[in-house]
Parts: C-alpha cells; structure tokens; sequence
C-alpha cells in the first residue's frame, strides 16, 4: 500500500513538471512570435513615411517575391546549390575537427607541438583564400565546400579540444581506480563531459559554414543564394536582396534548432537549469 502511495506521488510530481516545462516552452514560443509580429507589424507600418521602402523594402513585398521565387521554380536550383555546399562543407568540417580535436585534447605534448601551426592557419582570413580556391578549383562547388570546410573545422577542433582539456583530473583518477581501461574512460567519462563543448562547436560553426558558402558564391557562381542576392543587388532590387538574406536566416535558424534537438537528446542526463521550465543547463 505504501509502495503504491509513493510511485502515485512519484508520478504525479513527474507529471507537474512535465506540465510545467510544456507551459514554459508554450510561452516563450508565444512571447517569441508576438515579438516577431511586433517587428514585422513596425517594419511595414513605418515603411513609406519614417523610411523610403526603396532601401530595406517591406514585409508584404518580400513575402510576395519570395512566393513568386517558389513558384516559378528558380528558388529551388539556388536553395539546393547553397544547402549543398553548406551540408558537405560543414559534415566534413565537423567530423575532421572532432577526429583531430578529441585526441590532441588527450595528448599534451602533440597539442603543444602542433599549436602555433593550427593557430597560424586559423589566423590566415578564409575571405582572402576565397579567390585562390576558384582558381584552383573552377567555379563550381568545389571551392565553395573547401571555403565551408576551412571555418567549421576550427570551430568545432578548438571546442571539442578545450572540451577534453575541461574535463576534471579527479573524475580521470577515480575512473583509473575503479578499473576502467583506456577506451571505457573515454567513452564514459572524457567524452561525455566534453559533449557540451562539442555541442556548443557545433552550434557556433553553423552561421559560419552559410557565411563560407555565401561568400564562395559571391566570389565565383553561376547559381546559388549568394550569387541571387549579389545580381538581385546590382539590380538595386531590394526586395529580392532580403528575401534572399532572409532565407538565409531561416536556414541558420533550422539547422540551429536541429542541432539543439539533437543537444537536448544527448545531454538530458544533465540536471534541469535553475531557472526553472525543465529546461537543460547550458
């Protein structure tokens, strides 16, 4: 009886803060799109009077453009050169960074061999190298995925090796005591700790790999949203001009949230944060 007691006020307490994380994330989507219409709903209102709609345009025409963009099919061949790139470049990026990041995190004098090298190729501005890609490369994707690649592999290299490096000796040494072997304190502990890094990597290399790409097409390209908005600028069309940055932010926003899904699934281990909606400790 007493057991039955317990796992019913168990339940019910499982059941009140799933409540309550669901009405938290109902709100903030719901302060989230009233902030959104408030902005749009200023930007149309004020365009025309406050500011010539020529030079930033307006909602409604932009929504009418990017309507008639889809339909007549032309948005698809440069939304999927884009995403192409993106795709490739930041797979590749992300992987090689975290092959390479996770075991010099672990070897300390590699780490220290191979620093002022990886420092000196990070530093070398990725716009600049944009040019001797297309020469070397053509025009086509290639160059572009190359860019991608460059600016997400540091990104996620340095954040999945100071994720490493973050991890607490005492954790290391207690893992050591209690018999693990090398792959066993990698897999359960070094790994998992460093996963909000890793995460964190891969979050932040995401508005980088759409600036590589985007600029790859600016330099060199025959299709791509990065080439539309550079002819839909030297047309003075604004409205194509941010209907194409515009699904640019959308696409940032997308992968973001997918990767967030994926954070929230990987990390749920983790103790909800203090500020309370179940929400996940950052």
């Amino acid at each position: 009886m007493g057991k039955r007691i317990i796992s019913e006020r168990t339940d019910s307490a499982a059941g009140g803060s799933g409540l309550a994380g669901l009405w938290h994330l109902n709100k903030i989507s719901i302060m989230r799109i009233a902030l959104l219409v408030t902005l749009l709903g200023g930007w149309e209102g004020l365009s025309g009077w406050a500011f010539d709609s020529f030079w930033v345009s307006t909602p409604g025409e932009i929504l009418a453009y990017l309507y008639d963009w889809i339909v007549n099919g032309d948005f698809f061949r440069h939304f999927n050169a884009t995403m192409t790139a993106i795709i490739i470049g930041y797979a590749v990026g992300a992987l090689l960074g975290l092959l390479l990041g996770l075991p010099l995190g672990r070897s300390e004098t590699t780490a220290k061999v191979l620093d002022p090298f990886l420092l000196a190729l990070n530093g070398i501005p990725r716009v600049a190298l944009a040019p001797l890609f297309v020469i070397w490369f053509g025009i086509g994707i290639l160059p572009k995925v190359i860019l991608v690649f460059t600016l997400v592999f540091f990104v996620v290299f340095y954040n999945a090796y100071a994720g490493v490096r973050s991890v607490e000796r005492r954790y290391i040494d207690l893992a050591w005591v209690m018999g693990a072997r090398s792959s066993d304190l990698f897999a359960k502990v070094i790994f998992p700790a460093a996963m909000p890094y890793i995460l964190l990597g891969l979050k932040l290399s995401i508005p980088y790999a759409v600036i590589g790409a985007i600029i790859g097409e600016f330099i060199a390209s025959s299709r791509g949203l990065g080439y539309k908005i550079q002819v839909e600028t030297s047309l003075y069309n604004t409205t194509g001009t941010m209907a194409g940055i515009i699904v640019l932010m959308f696409i940032v926003v997308v992968l973001n949230g997918i990767i967030g899904a994926f954070e929230r699934r990987a990390l749920r281990w983790r103790p909800p944060s203090r500020n309370g909606g179940g929400g996940q400790a950052l």
